[in-house]
Order: structure tokens, then sequence, then C-alpha cells
């Protein structure tokens, strides 16, 4: 005899498949729902939507870190309610701050570590607003000490610098002098950037790995360059470096290569620590070679530990998670640590860029021999353009960005690869047995099917007009 169905209370939950369940028909993505959610299913709406993002591991446009040992994770995660501004209530937190500093300024070769200034910022943005900020205060100090106008600063630097130092130009009203590309020179020439300087030049601005192709730009150069200018004008023009990713780089596979504080010409770095200095984003890095390169009039003082701190920068509260990571990284990996894990990124890169170019279709750039990032252009005359095959190999889950070069070499339309601490040998095996396979759809084509309206990747807005 069948046993009589027994019907539950209308009211009376039901516990099979309960998150998915008790989802709502209409999830309230634009104004608060009256009630509010279950944790359980809450959680669950937000971590199925962030299913459809890429996969931050095989995004290769990104320089930021997408792998983390478990360690600075954990670290992150027992410091997400300490709040970098406050020096006061967390003490440990800004001594580690200081250590960073000084261990950064003893690996930039800085004179005088202990007499290097510098702080930790949100990212290399805010590092290098503060590096503008502080030349263009030094430059305005001397200048009306001299009873000199100093309505009309400008600022040097290649027109391939990333965005932040347009914003820069924009924000804090510098005439922003953009050095051109030219034929092969796709990024700053010392030459170039001197014919650019006058009296009112409150600095040049050096980028070590440009963003275009990761080509390093002669630093060394550009502060002979200098050197020879002041000589023969008496104009002292200052350097600052945008090491947001060569800075983390040079010291340990170019440890000869001089290019920081080395160069009496530089008077400030930044780098961003959630990029090759392997820390989860964000935190950035500016540094000073000393007291007198930084304007004491944008120095706040706090009280720490019954003494003075110094506090420099653009933001207030900000998480002090990344410095804390920061610092077990410096701890965990020392010299040796770094060097290894970078020139693994190099040794990737080359090998990567190498396979590439014997496949045919393609032109190499660069080769990933300076920053572990290589770009390519497609050869002339085949079937597809860069745009297609950055397409091509999304549908197979890489995300590899195709765009243009800037003003004078605009003809250029190229791919770029990053690569970054846990992209491994066979991880570039496995990209380049999709690329094989998407040329191989790829060749079908008659004509190019997508062009630069297509792309999803910019390295910025547009730029103010080259002089």
């Amino acid at each position: 005899m069948p046993t009589p169905h027994r019907r539950e209370p209308a009211d009376k939950p039901v516990f099979a498949n309960p998150v998915f369940g008790a989802e709502p028909i209409t999830v309230p993505r634009y104004e608060l729902s009256a009630d509010g959610l279950d944790p359980g299913v809450a959680y669950q709406i937000v971590h199925d939507e962030l299913m459809l993002d890429g996969n931050a591991r095989l995004n290769l446009a990104t320089f930021v870190t997408t792998w983390e040992e478990p360690h600075a994770r954990r670290l992150m995660s027992e410091s997400f309610d300490k709040n970098m501004i406050d020096k006061d209530e967390y003490p440990r937190t800004a001594d580690i701050e200081q250590r960073c500093v000084r261990m950064l300024a003893d690996l930039w070769n800085a004179p005088d570590p202990a007499r290097a200034v510098g702080c930790s910022t949100t990212g290399s943005s805010e590092a290098c607003m503060l590096g503008g900020l502080a030349l263009k205060r030094r430059w305005q100090a001397r200048r009306g000490s001299e009873g000199k106008d100093t309505a009309r600063p400008n600022i040097v630097m290649g027109i391939n610098v990333q965005i932040c130092w347009e914003k820069f130009a924009n924000y804090f009203e510098v005439e922003p002098r953009l050095v051109p590309m030219e034929g092969d020179r796709l990024h700053l020439g010392a030459a170039e950037a001197v014919a650019l300087c006058d009296e009112n030049t409150i600095g040049v601005v050096v980028v070590l790995g440009s963003t275009f192709d990761g080509s390093y730009e002669p630093v060394e150069e550009v502060c002979s360059a200098l050197d020879d200018l002041q000589s023969r004008t008496g104009l002292d023009v200052p350097v600052h470096v945008d090491g947001a990713s060569g800075a983390m780089i040079a010291p340990f596979c170019d440890p000869d290569l001089p290019w920081d504080f080395r160069l009496p010409r530089v008077a400030s770095i930044n780098t961003s620590g959630h990029k090759y200095g392997l820390v989860y984003p964000g935190v950035g890095w500016a540094l000073w070679r000393d007291e007198d390169a930084l304007p004491e009039d944008l120095v706040f003082r706090v009280n720490y530990l019954g003494g003075d701190m110094p506090t420099f920068a653009l933001n207030f509260s900000r998480p002090g998670g990344q410095v804390i990571a920061q610092y077990y990284q410096f701890l965990r990996l020392g010299r040796v640590g770094f060097g290894r894990v970078q020139q693994t990124c190099r040794d990737v890169a080359t090998t990567l860029s190498s396979a590439i170019a014997e496949l045919g279709p393609f032109r190499l750039l660069t080769d990933g021999s300076q920053l572990p990032v290589f770009a390519f252009t497609v050869a002339e005359g085949q079937p597809f353009s860069a745009f297609d095959v950055s397409a091509a190999l999304r549908e197979r889950g890489w995300l590899v960005p195709a765009y243009t070069f800037p003003a004078k070499r605009e003809d250029i339309a190229a791919l770029r690869i990053v690569v970054r601490n846990g992209f491994s040998h066979d991880l570039a095996g496995l990209l380049l047995d999709d690329l094989r396979r998407s040329l191989e759809q790829l060749r079908r084509q008659s004509t190019p099917q997508r062009g630069p309206e297509s792309a999803g990747f910019a390295h910025g807005t547009e730029k103010p007009p080259v002089r």
C-alpha cells in the first residue's frame, strides 16, 4: 500500500537547496531592499555574478599582482581593520611602513638610506602625483627666491607615460611637454627631452619600463644630457624616475645598470608594490633621495609614540594590510628570492616571445629582456589584425590586449603580454598552444575583421598635443 504524501505547512522552511531556493526573483541591484537578504544568499548572488569576470591569472594585460603566497594573504586578512593613517593607534604598522621605506632606499642606492624620505601610497599613480608635486614646489621656491615668475611651469616626458602623469599636469596646472615617438624610438630619448627643457621646466620624467612595450627609458643618458645642459646654460633640471614596474626588476636583474639614486640628478623614484613588489593591490611607494629633495611645506607632522612623524600623501584613510604584506615579502624573499622570482618572469617572457616570433605571422617590438613584458605586431599581408588575435585568444580565456601606439606611430597596432609571478613556463606553453589553434582559424579569413574600434584596452584618454 503506497505511503500517503504528507503536505508540509506553507510557512515551514524547506532546507533542500536552501541558497538558490531562497534567492529573490529580482535582485535589488540599484537600490536598497526593504528587508535585506540572508548572508548566504547575498554571498552566492555576488559570487555568481563575479564568475562572469575574466580569470585574473589569465589576464596578461595587467601588471598588477594576481598571485600571492597564503601567508601574505593571511596577514592581509588579519589587517583589514587597520587604518594606515592612524599611526598613533597602530604604531607597529607605522613603523613597518618606515622600515619598508628604508629597505627601498637601500635597494635604490640612496647616498644615505637613513636620510632618504618616503611613504607608502595607494599605488604608483598617487606616488607619481607626489613626486611631480615636489618637483613643482622646489621649482617655485627656487624661482621665487630669485624674484622670477612662477606662473608657467612645465614638465617634460615621453608620450608613452602612464595616464597618471597627464592627470598630474592637469590637476596641478603644469604644462605637459610630451616627446613623441619617432621611427624605431618608441620611448623618451635624451636629446629630445633636453630640447624641450627651459627655465620653467620643473623636471623630466623618465620611465623605467614603458607600459607600451616593456622597454627601459635611458635614465643615465637623460641625466648626462641634463648635466651637459646645466654646464652650458645654468639650467638645473631634476629627474623623477617612474619605476612603477622597473624599480622592482632592475635592482635584481640588472644590478649594474645606473638608473637610481646613484645618479645625482635623480631626485625621486616611485614604484608599485602591487606590481613587481608582489603584493595584491593597492600599494605604491614614493621616495626622495634626502630631505632636501622634498619641500618641507608639503610635509605634515603627526604625533607618533610621543615623537614626531612626517607624513606626505594625497589620500587619508586606507588599509594597512598591503603595507604589512609588502614587509612580509621583503622579509620572506630577500635579495636572492626577489632575484629568483623576477629572473624567472624574465626567462618566461623571453622564451615565450621567441616562440611567438617563430610562428611566422608576428614581428617582435620587444622581447621581454628588460621588463618581463613584450609587444609584437602582425606582419603585413596577413588576413587578420592584432585585434582579431586578441579576440580569438579571449574566446579561449586569455586576456591579451591589442592597442595602437600614440601620435606619430599610430600605424603600429600591437599585442602585449605581461609576465608576472605565477605565470609559469607551463602556462606560457598552454597560451602558445591556444595561439597556434587560433591562427588556424584566423588564416581562413579573407581580410581582417576587427580594427582599433573593437579594442577593449586603452592606455588612457586622448593625450595633449605633442610639441
